[in-house]
């Protein structure tokens, strides 16, 4: 437990630092996510960038255990 909470930390930092450069992905304005656009209103849901991320995160996840 203690080693996968300074992995976390150690992810959320790298993303911190790295986020400006994250931005310029095309994360969120993928074919798929959902965006609902009315005067006033926004409704966006990003639901090909969350199946997208939670393969990767997946993926990570099984290579860490082994």
């Amino acid at each position: 437990m203690n080693r996968t909470l300074i992995i976390l930390g150690v992810a959320l930092m790298v993303a911190g630092l790295a986020w400006p450069a994250l931005r310029r992905l095309p994360l969120f304005r993928l074919p798929g996510d959902i965006v609902i656009s009315r005067p006033g209103f926004t409704f966006f849901f990003p639901l090909t960038t969350l199946l997208l991320l939670s393969v990767i995160v997946s993926v990570i996840a099984w290579l860490l255990r082994r």
